[in-house]
Protein backbone atom coordinates (compact mmCIF):
# COMPACT_ATOMS: atom_id res chain seq x y z
CA UNK A 1 0.00 0.00 0.00
CA UNK A 2 2.98 2.34 0.88
CA UNK A 3 4.16 1.58 -2.57
CA UNK A 4 0.98 2.73 -4.26
CA UNK A 5 1.00 5.55 -2.77
CA UNK A 6 4.52 6.57 -3.40
CA UNK A 7 3.73 5.84 -6.34
CA UNK A 8 0.58 8.08 -6.98
CA UNK A 9 2.02 10.79 -5.12
CA UNK A 10 5.36 10.62 -8.07
CA UNK A 11 2.76 10.59 -11.00
CA UNK A 12 0.69 12.97 -9.35
CA UNK A 13 3.74 15.41 -9.03
CA UNK A 14 5.62 14.96 -12.36
CA UNK A 15 1.79 15.41 -14.36
CA UNK A 16 1.95 18.95 -12.18
CA UNK A 17 5.30 19.63 -13.17
CA UNK A 18 4.78 18.99 -16.91
CA UNK A 19 1.47 21.34 -16.42
CA UNK A 20 3.78 23.91 -14.24
CA UNK A 21 6.21 24.02 -17.21
CA UNK A 22 3.53 24.39 -20.06
CA UNK A 23 2.80 27.08 -17.87
CA UNK A 24 5.76 28.95 -17.77
CA UNK A 25 6.10 28.25 -21.27
CA UNK A 26 3.26 30.70 -21.82
CA UNK A 27 4.26 33.25 -19.01
CA UNK A 28 7.76 34.72 -17.79
CA UNK A 29 8.61 33.76 -13.94
CA UNK A 30 10.79 33.70 -11.59
CA UNK A 31 12.09 31.16 -9.42
CA UNK A 32 10.03 32.17 -6.53
CA UNK A 33 7.16 32.05 -8.15
CA UNK A 34 7.14 28.52 -9.31
CA UNK A 35 8.57 27.13 -6.16
CA UNK A 36 5.02 28.78 -4.70
CA UNK A 37 3.26 26.74 -7.63
CA UNK A 38 5.25 23.65 -6.75
CA UNK A 39 4.21 24.10 -3.00
CA UNK A 40 0.64 24.78 -3.64
CA UNK A 41 0.29 22.04 -6.28
CA UNK A 42 1.91 19.01 -3.70
CA UNK A 43 -0.41 20.44 -1.26
CA UNK A 44 -3.39 20.12 -3.70
CA UNK A 45 -2.18 16.48 -4.74
CA UNK A 46 -1.50 15.27 -1.07
CA UNK A 47 -5.62 16.01 -0.45
CA UNK A 48 -6.76 14.17 -3.86
CA UNK A 49 -4.88 10.83 -2.99
CA UNK A 50 -6.31 10.88 0.47
CA UNK A 51 -9.54 10.98 -0.57
CA UNK A 52 -9.13 8.03 -3.75
CA UNK A 53 -7.23 6.35 -0.53
CA UNK A 54 -10.21 6.43 1.38
CA UNK A 55 -12.28 5.25 -1.35
CA UNK A 56 -10.58 2.31 -2.67
CA UNK A 57 -10.47 0.47 1.19
CA UNK A 58 -14.35 1.42 1.62
CA UNK A 59 -14.54 -0.51 -1.78
CA UNK A 60 -12.19 -3.22 -1.03
CA UNK A 61 -14.25 -4.81 1.65
CA UNK A 62 -17.40 -4.85 -1.19
CA UNK A 63 -14.83 -6.89 -3.43
CA UNK A 64 -14.53 -9.46 -1.04
CA UNK A 65 -17.75 -10.01 -0.44
CA UNK A 66 -18.49 -10.11 -4.24
CA UNK A 67 -15.63 -12.97 -4.35
CA UNK A 68 -16.95 -14.88 -1.69
CA UNK A 69 -20.48 -14.99 -2.97
CA UNK A 70 -19.18 -16.68 -6.13
CA UNK A 71 -16.44 -18.98 -4.61
CA UNK A 72 -20.05 -20.30 -2.25
CA UNK A 73 -21.82 -19.84 -5.53
CA UNK A 74 -19.44 -22.03 -7.63
CA UNK A 75 -18.96 -24.82 -4.83
CA UNK A 76 -22.95 -25.05 -5.21
CA UNK A 77 -22.96 -25.82 -8.97
CA UNK A 78 -20.09 -28.30 -8.47
CA UNK A 79 -21.73 -30.34 -5.95
CA UNK A 80 -24.79 -30.47 -8.55
CA UNK A 81 -23.20 -31.44 -11.08
CA UNK A 82 -21.58 -34.17 -9.27
CA UNK A 83 -24.93 -35.29 -8.20
CA UNK A 84 -26.35 -35.09 -12.06
CA UNK A 85 -23.34 -37.09 -13.28
CA UNK A 86 -23.44 -40.00 -10.48
CA UNK A 87 -27.66 -39.58 -11.06
CA UNK A 88 -27.08 -39.55 -14.93
CA UNK A 89 -24.43 -42.78 -14.45
CA UNK A 90 -27.43 -44.41 -12.95
CA UNK A 91 -29.97 -43.62 -15.21
CA UNK A 92 -27.58 -45.12 -17.98
CA UNK A 93 -27.47 -48.51 -15.83
CA UNK A 94 -31.12 -48.73 -15.36
CA UNK A 95 -31.59 -48.08 -19.40
CA UNK A 96 -29.37 -50.76 -20.18
CA UNK A 97 -31.08 -52.92 -18.13
CA UNK A 98 -34.20 -52.45 -19.39
CA UNK A 99 -33.24 -52.85 -22.47
CA UNK A 100 -31.43 -55.98 -22.06
CA UNK A 101 -35.10 -57.52 -20.47
CA UNK A 102 -37.13 -55.82 -23.47
CA UNK A 103 -34.79 -58.01 -25.65
CA UNK A 104 -34.89 -60.81 -23.71
CA UNK A 105 -39.18 -60.66 -24.12
CA UNK A 106 -39.39 -59.67 -27.65
CA UNK A 107 -37.48 -62.74 -28.38
CA UNK A 108 -38.14 -63.92 -31.97
CA UNK A 109 -40.35 -60.86 -32.81
CA UNK A 110 -37.29 -58.45 -32.73
CA UNK A 111 -36.90 -60.79 -36.02
CA UNK A 112 -40.22 -60.24 -37.24
CA UNK A 113 -39.99 -56.63 -36.84
CA UNK A 114 -36.94 -56.26 -38.89
CA UNK A 115 -38.19 -57.87 -41.43
CA UNK A 116 -41.67 -55.81 -41.02
CA UNK A 117 -39.22 -52.40 -40.96
CA UNK A 118 -37.57 -53.96 -44.23
CA UNK A 119 -40.57 -55.12 -46.20
CA UNK A 120 -41.98 -51.33 -45.38
CA UNK A 121 -39.42 -49.58 -46.84
CA UNK A 122 -39.04 -51.68 -49.89
CA UNK A 123 -42.71 -51.39 -50.35
CA UNK A 124 -43.30 -47.35 -49.98
CA UNK A 125 -40.55 -47.53 -52.58
CA UNK A 126 -42.36 -49.52 -54.63
CA UNK A 127 -45.59 -47.61 -54.00
CA UNK A 128 -43.90 -43.97 -55.10
CA UNK A 129 -43.22 -45.28 -58.91
CA UNK A 130 -46.35 -47.47 -59.17
CA UNK A 131 -48.77 -46.20 -61.62
CA UNK A 132 -51.38 -47.96 -59.03
CA UNK A 133 -50.76 -44.72 -57.13
CA UNK A 134 -52.39 -42.56 -59.53
CA UNK A 135 -55.55 -44.01 -58.46
CA UNK A 136 -55.25 -44.91 -55.09
CA UNK A 137 -52.75 -42.13 -53.56
CA UNK A 138 -50.93 -42.11 -50.18
CA UNK A 139 -50.08 -45.58 -49.29
CA UNK A 140 -46.18 -45.27 -49.57
CA UNK A 141 -46.99 -42.76 -46.50
CA UNK A 142 -48.24 -45.25 -44.36
CA UNK A 143 -45.53 -47.34 -45.48
CA UNK A 144 -42.74 -44.50 -44.96
CA UNK A 145 -44.06 -43.85 -41.10
CA UNK A 146 -44.38 -47.64 -40.43
CA UNK A 147 -40.71 -48.08 -41.37
CA UNK A 148 -40.01 -45.35 -39.48
CA UNK A 149 -41.75 -46.40 -36.30
CA UNK A 150 -40.19 -49.97 -36.70
CA UNK A 151 -36.64 -48.24 -36.66
CA UNK A 152 -36.95 -47.04 -33.13
CA UNK A 153 -36.64 -49.16 -30.21
CA UNK A 154 -39.02 -47.49 -28.20
CA UNK A 155 -41.86 -48.22 -30.41
CA UNK A 156 -43.56 -51.33 -31.57
CA UNK A 157 -45.95 -52.06 -34.33
CA UNK A 158 -49.69 -53.30 -33.11
CA UNK A 159 -51.67 -55.95 -34.86
CA UNK A 160 -53.58 -53.43 -37.20
CA UNK A 161 -50.43 -52.07 -38.27
CA UNK A 162 -49.12 -55.28 -39.66
CA UNK A 163 -52.58 -56.60 -41.19
CA UNK A 164 -52.57 -52.71 -43.02
CA UNK A 165 -48.92 -53.56 -44.41
CA UNK A 166 -50.19 -57.12 -45.66
CA UNK A 167 -53.64 -55.65 -47.03
CA UNK A 168 -51.55 -52.78 -48.70
CA UNK A 169 -49.11 -55.57 -50.26
CA UNK A 170 -52.30 -57.86 -51.33
CA UNK A 171 -54.23 -54.82 -52.56
CA UNK A 172 -51.05 -54.00 -55.08
CA UNK A 173 -50.98 -57.45 -56.33
CA UNK A 174 -54.99 -57.58 -57.06
CA UNK A 175 -54.48 -54.25 -58.80
CA UNK A 176 -52.07 -55.46 -61.16
CA UNK A 177 -54.00 -57.65 -62.82
CA UNK A 178 -57.12 -55.31 -63.37
CA UNK A 179 -57.56 -52.84 -66.23
CA UNK A 180 -59.41 -49.79 -63.86
CA UNK A 181 -60.98 -46.67 -65.10
CA UNK A 182 -60.81 -43.52 -63.02
CA UNK A 183 -61.43 -40.06 -63.66
CA UNK A 184 -58.58 -38.12 -62.28
CA UNK A 185 -56.95 -34.09 -63.45
CA UNK A 186 -54.87 -34.89 -66.41
CA UNK A 187 -52.07 -32.59 -67.87
CA UNK A 188 -52.60 -32.10 -71.32
CA UNK A 189 -50.50 -30.28 -73.97
CA UNK A 190 -49.70 -26.64 -73.16
CA UNK A 191 -49.80 -27.14 -69.58
CA UNK A 192 -53.52 -27.01 -68.70
CA UNK A 193 -55.49 -29.42 -66.68
CA UNK A 194 -58.54 -31.17 -67.78
CA UNK A 195 -60.77 -33.76 -66.22
CA UNK A 196 -60.61 -36.98 -68.28
CA UNK A 197 -61.33 -40.62 -68.00
CA UNK A 198 -57.98 -42.44 -67.49
CA UNK A 199 -57.69 -46.01 -68.41
CA UNK A 200 -54.86 -48.35 -66.31
CA UNK A 201 -53.79 -51.60 -67.09
CA UNK A 202 -52.60 -53.40 -64.23
CA UNK A 203 -48.81 -51.81 -63.30
CA UNK A 204 -47.98 -51.03 -66.63
CA UNK A 205 -49.17 -48.00 -68.46
CA UNK A 206 -52.22 -45.39 -68.33
CA UNK A 207 -53.93 -44.29 -71.34
CA UNK A 208 -56.41 -41.09 -72.12
CA UNK A 209 -58.05 -40.09 -75.21
CA UNK A 210 -55.90 -42.50 -77.02
CA UNK A 211 -53.06 -40.89 -75.96
CA UNK A 212 -50.26 -42.51 -73.29
CA UNK A 213 -49.65 -41.10 -69.83
CA UNK A 214 -46.88 -40.67 -67.87
CA UNK A 215 -46.86 -40.65 -63.88
CA UNK A 216 -44.77 -38.26 -61.50
CA UNK A 217 -43.90 -39.69 -58.17
CA UNK A 218 -43.23 -36.50 -57.05
CA UNK A 219 -45.91 -34.40 -57.75
CA UNK A 220 -48.67 -37.25 -57.94
CA UNK A 221 -49.75 -36.17 -61.47
CA UNK A 222 -50.73 -37.61 -64.99
CA UNK A 223 -49.86 -36.14 -68.03
CA UNK A 224 -49.85 -36.79 -71.39
CA UNK A 225 -46.32 -37.64 -73.56
CA UNK A 226 -44.92 -35.00 -75.27
CA UNK A 227 -44.05 -37.40 -78.21
CA UNK A 228 -46.57 -40.60 -78.94
CA UNK A 229 -45.01 -43.71 -79.61
CA UNK A 230 -46.14 -44.41 -83.63
CA UNK A 231 -49.38 -45.39 -84.86
CA UNK A 232 -49.66 -48.57 -84.00
CA UNK A 233 -49.90 -48.37 -80.32
CA UNK A 234 -51.95 -45.35 -80.56
CA UNK A 235 -54.58 -47.07 -82.23
CA UNK A 236 -54.41 -50.08 -79.88
CA UNK A 237 -54.68 -47.50 -77.05
CA UNK A 238 -57.77 -45.74 -78.33
CA UNK A 239 -59.61 -49.04 -79.36
CA UNK A 240 -58.86 -50.59 -75.24
CA UNK A 241 -60.29 -47.48 -73.92
CA UNK A 242 -63.62 -47.62 -76.83
CA UNK A 243 -63.92 -51.47 -75.05
CA UNK A 244 -65.77 -51.81 -72.24
CA UNK A 245 -65.45 -55.55 -72.34
CA UNK A 246 -63.40 -58.60 -74.59
CA UNK A 247 -60.11 -59.16 -75.74
CA UNK A 248 -58.21 -56.30 -77.37
CA UNK A 249 -54.51 -56.20 -78.26
CA UNK A 250 -52.89 -53.59 -76.53
CA UNK A 251 -48.51 -53.35 -76.05
CA UNK A 252 -47.40 -53.14 -72.25
CA UNK A 253 -44.87 -51.43 -71.06
CA UNK A 254 -43.12 -54.01 -68.21
CA UNK A 255 -41.56 -51.18 -66.48
CA UNK A 256 -44.24 -49.67 -66.31
CA UNK A 257 -43.51 -46.59 -68.19
CA UNK A 258 -39.22 -46.18 -68.48
CA UNK A 259 -39.39 -48.14 -71.71
CA UNK A 260 -41.98 -45.93 -73.14
CA UNK A 261 -40.41 -42.76 -72.44
CA UNK A 262 -36.93 -44.03 -73.90
CA UNK A 263 -38.55 -45.08 -76.71
CA UNK A 264 -41.08 -41.24 -77.65
CA UNK A 265 -37.35 -39.90 -76.75
CA UNK A 266 -36.15 -41.91 -79.83
CA UNK A 267 -35.27 -39.62 -83.06
CA UNK A 268 -37.37 -40.35 -85.51
CA UNK A 269 -36.21 -40.50 -89.31
CA UNK A 270 -36.64 -36.93 -89.97
CA UNK A 271 -34.68 -36.14 -86.44
CA UNK A 272 -32.03 -38.18 -88.25
CA UNK A 273 -31.28 -36.34 -90.95
CA UNK A 274 -31.09 -32.92 -89.53
CA UNK A 275 -28.53 -34.39 -87.34
CA UNK A 276 -26.61 -34.96 -90.41
CA UNK A 277 -25.92 -31.27 -90.36
CA UNK A 278 -24.97 -29.01 -93.86
CA UNK A 279 -22.97 -32.78 -95.09
CA UNK A 280 -26.24 -34.52 -94.91
CA UNK A 281 -28.19 -31.82 -96.72
CA UNK A 282 -25.59 -31.98 -99.47
CA UNK A 283 -26.06 -35.44 -99.42
CA UNK A 284 -29.48 -35.44 -99.86
CA UNK A 285 -29.65 -32.71 -102.53
CA UNK A 286 -27.17 -35.10 -104.71
CA UNK A 287 -29.49 -38.07 -103.95
CA UNK A 288 -32.31 -36.11 -105.21
CA UNK A 289 -30.86 -34.99 -108.42
CA UNK A 290 -29.87 -38.44 -109.40
CA UNK A 291 -33.35 -39.52 -108.61
CA UNK A 292 -34.95 -37.04 -111.12
CA UNK A 293 -32.29 -37.64 -114.03
CA UNK A 294 -32.67 -41.34 -113.23
CA UNK A 295 -36.50 -40.72 -113.76
CA UNK A 296 -36.06 -38.20 -116.73
CA UNK A 297 -33.97 -41.05 -118.66
CA UNK A 298 -35.74 -44.12 -117.48
CA UNK A 299 -39.14 -42.02 -119.26
CA UNK A 300 -36.91 -41.05 -122.12
CA UNK A 301 -35.82 -44.28 -122.91
CA UNK A 302 -39.02 -45.77 -122.60
CA UNK A 303 -40.50 -43.87 -124.91
CA UNK A 304 -37.43 -43.92 -127.20
CA UNK A 305 -37.30 -47.72 -126.97
CA UNK A 306 -41.12 -48.17 -127.91
CA UNK A 307 -40.49 -45.99 -130.82
CA UNK A 308 -37.50 -47.88 -132.18
CA UNK A 309 -40.20 -51.44 -131.82
CA UNK A 310 -42.48 -49.76 -133.86
CA UNK A 311 -39.95 -48.44 -136.41
CA UNK A 312 -38.56 -52.26 -136.63
CA UNK A 313 -42.10 -53.24 -137.41
CA UNK A 314 -42.12 -50.33 -140.13
CA UNK A 315 -39.97 -50.34 -143.47
CA UNK A 316 -40.64 -46.58 -143.93
CA UNK A 317 -38.05 -44.76 -142.02
CA UNK A 318 -39.21 -42.15 -139.65
CA UNK A 319 -37.30 -38.93 -138.26
CA UNK A 320 -38.77 -39.46 -134.70
CA UNK A 321 -36.34 -42.23 -133.03
CA UNK A 322 -32.87 -42.81 -133.15
CA UNK A 323 -33.54 -46.01 -135.76
CA UNK A 324 -35.50 -44.33 -138.32
CA UNK A 325 -32.43 -41.24 -138.75
CA UNK A 326 -29.92 -44.44 -138.96
CA UNK A 327 -32.53 -46.06 -141.54
CA UNK A 328 -33.04 -42.70 -143.32
CA UNK A 329 -29.14 -42.56 -144.58
CA UNK A 330 -29.41 -45.86 -146.96
CA UNK A 331 -32.03 -43.63 -148.60
CA UNK A 332 -29.76 -40.46 -148.44
CA UNK A 333 -27.03 -42.40 -150.24
CA UNK A 334 -28.48 -45.17 -152.88
CA UNK A 335 -25.72 -45.48 -154.91
CA UNK A 336 -22.46 -45.32 -152.74
CA UNK A 337 -20.26 -48.55 -151.78
CA UNK A 338 -21.03 -50.55 -149.11
CA UNK A 339 -17.72 -49.59 -147.00
CA UNK A 340 -18.77 -45.82 -147.71
CA UNK A 341 -22.21 -46.75 -146.21
CA UNK A 342 -20.60 -48.53 -143.81
CA UNK A 343 -18.82 -45.06 -142.70
CA UNK A 344 -22.16 -42.89 -142.70
CA UNK A 345 -24.18 -45.33 -140.21
CA UNK A 346 -21.72 -45.53 -137.91
CA UNK A 347 -21.75 -41.65 -137.95
CA UNK A 348 -25.04 -41.68 -137.61
CA UNK A 349 -24.69 -43.94 -134.89
CA UNK A 350 -22.19 -41.88 -133.44
CA UNK A 351 -24.72 -39.07 -133.81
CA UNK A 352 -27.00 -40.34 -131.63
CA UNK A 353 -25.24 -41.80 -128.65
CA UNK A 354 -25.11 -38.77 -127.04
CA UNK A 355 -29.03 -38.30 -126.92
CA UNK A 356 -29.26 -42.12 -125.54
CA UNK A 357 -26.18 -41.94 -123.61
CA UNK A 358 -26.82 -38.50 -121.86
CA UNK A 359 -26.50 -37.77 -118.26
CA UNK A 360 -26.02 -41.59 -117.12
CA UNK A 361 -22.14 -40.50 -116.51
CA UNK A 362 -23.54 -37.97 -113.81
CA UNK A 363 -25.58 -40.64 -112.44
CA UNK A 364 -22.13 -42.88 -112.01
CA UNK A 365 -20.27 -39.86 -110.69
CA UNK A 366 -23.34 -39.10 -107.62
CA UNK A 367 -23.24 -42.86 -106.64
CA UNK A 368 -19.55 -42.59 -106.54
CA UNK A 369 -19.89 -39.50 -104.63
CA UNK A 370 -22.21 -39.89 -102.41
CA UNK A 371 -20.30 -42.22 -99.81
CA UNK A 372 -16.95 -39.95 -100.30
CA UNK A 373 -19.43 -37.44 -99.27
CA UNK A 374 -20.19 -39.58 -95.82
CA UNK A 375 -17.02 -39.91 -95.18
CA UNK A 376 -16.80 -36.59 -95.19
CA UNK A 377 -19.36 -36.02 -93.16
CA UNK A 378 -18.32 -38.62 -90.73
CA UNK A 379 -14.53 -37.10 -90.12
CA UNK A 380 -15.99 -33.66 -89.55
CA UNK A 381 -18.23 -35.25 -86.95
CA UNK A 382 -15.58 -36.93 -85.10
CA UNK A 383 -13.25 -33.26 -85.01
CA UNK A 384 -16.15 -32.03 -83.13
CA UNK A 385 -16.21 -35.32 -80.75
CA UNK A 386 -12.46 -35.13 -80.00
CA UNK A 387 -13.35 -31.37 -79.58
CA UNK A 388 -15.66 -31.64 -77.19
CA UNK A 389 -13.80 -34.41 -75.02
CA UNK A 390 -10.75 -32.19 -75.15
CA UNK A 391 -12.89 -29.51 -73.48
CA UNK A 392 -14.90 -31.25 -71.11
CA UNK A 393 -13.44 -34.89 -71.05
CA UNK A 394 -15.49 -38.02 -70.87
CA UNK A 395 -17.45 -37.75 -68.05
CA UNK A 396 -20.61 -36.66 -69.77
CA UNK A 397 -21.05 -38.97 -72.92
CA UNK A 398 -24.20 -36.58 -73.88
CA UNK A 399 -21.40 -33.72 -75.10
CA UNK A 400 -19.95 -36.21 -77.66
CA UNK A 401 -23.38 -37.54 -78.81
CA UNK A 402 -24.03 -34.69 -81.95
CA UNK A 403 -20.57 -34.93 -83.36
CA UNK A 404 -21.50 -38.83 -82.90
CA UNK A 405 -24.52 -38.87 -84.66
CA UNK A 406 -23.55 -36.37 -87.31
CA UNK A 407 -20.82 -38.72 -87.91
CA UNK A 408 -23.07 -42.03 -88.14
CA UNK A 409 -25.64 -40.24 -90.00
CA UNK A 410 -24.01 -38.84 -92.68
CA UNK A 411 -22.45 -42.02 -93.45
CA UNK A 412 -25.59 -43.53 -93.50
CA UNK A 413 -27.01 -40.94 -95.68
CA UNK A 414 -24.01 -41.11 -98.15
CA UNK A 415 -25.24 -45.29 -98.49
CA UNK A 416 -28.90 -44.55 -98.92
CA UNK A 417 -27.76 -42.41 -101.77
CA UNK A 418 -25.06 -44.60 -103.17
CA UNK A 419 -26.55 -48.27 -103.18
CA UNK A 420 -30.01 -47.19 -105.56
CA UNK A 421 -27.85 -44.94 -107.35
CA UNK A 422 -25.90 -47.64 -108.53
CA UNK A 423 -28.52 -49.65 -109.04
CA UNK A 424 -30.30 -47.29 -111.25
CA UNK A 425 -27.00 -46.53 -113.09
CA UNK A 426 -26.91 -50.14 -114.25
CA UNK A 427 -30.21 -50.62 -115.58
CA UNK A 428 -30.28 -47.28 -117.21
CA UNK A 429 -27.09 -48.09 -118.78
CA UNK A 430 -28.22 -51.61 -119.78
CA UNK A 431 -31.94 -49.97 -121.44
CA UNK A 432 -29.42 -47.85 -123.48
CA UNK A 433 -26.73 -50.15 -124.86
CA UNK A 434 -29.30 -52.50 -125.72
CA UNK A 435 -30.95 -49.68 -127.81
CA UNK A 436 -27.45 -49.00 -129.39
CA UNK A 437 -26.86 -52.82 -130.18
CA UNK A 438 -30.27 -52.36 -131.72
CA UNK A 439 -29.03 -49.76 -134.19
CA UNK A 440 -25.56 -51.77 -134.67
CA UNK A 441 -27.43 -54.76 -135.22
CA UNK A 442 -29.31 -53.03 -138.15
CA UNK A 443 -26.59 -50.56 -139.20
CA UNK A 444 -24.77 -54.33 -139.78
CA UNK A 445 -28.54 -55.68 -141.99
CA UNK A 446 -28.31 -52.81 -144.07
CA UNK A 447 -24.45 -52.90 -144.78
CA UNK A 448 -24.88 -56.62 -145.36
CA UNK A 449 -27.54 -56.00 -148.24
CA UNK A 450 -25.95 -53.16 -149.83
CA UNK A 451 -22.89 -55.28 -149.99
CA UNK A 452 -25.08 -58.17 -151.42
CA UNK A 453 -26.30 -55.67 -153.73
CA UNK A 454 -22.98 -54.34 -154.96
CA UNK A 455 -21.93 -58.17 -155.46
Amino acid sequence: MKFFKQFSQKAILAATFALSTSVMAEQALDLDSLLKTLEQGQVSQSQQNSAREAEFMAKQDQQIAMLNSLTQKRNGELARSERLETQFEENEIKLQNLTDTLSKRMGSLKELFGVLQQVAGDSSTKFQTSVVSAQIPGRSDFMDEMAKKMGSTSRLASIEDIEKVWYELQREMTEQGKVSRFNTEVIVSGGEKANKEVVRVGAFNLISDGKYLSFNPATNTLSELTRQPVSRFTETAAELQSTQSGVVDFALDPTGGSILGLLVQAPNTEEQVHQGGAVGYVILGVGMLALLIALERFISLFIMGAKINRQLKDTTAREDNPLGRVMKVKDQYPNVAYDTLELKLSEAILREMPKITRNLTLIKIISVVAPLLGLLGTVTGMINTFQAITLFGTGDPKLMAGGISQALVTTVLGLVVAIPTVFLYTLLNTRSRNLLLILQEQSAGIIAERSEKGA
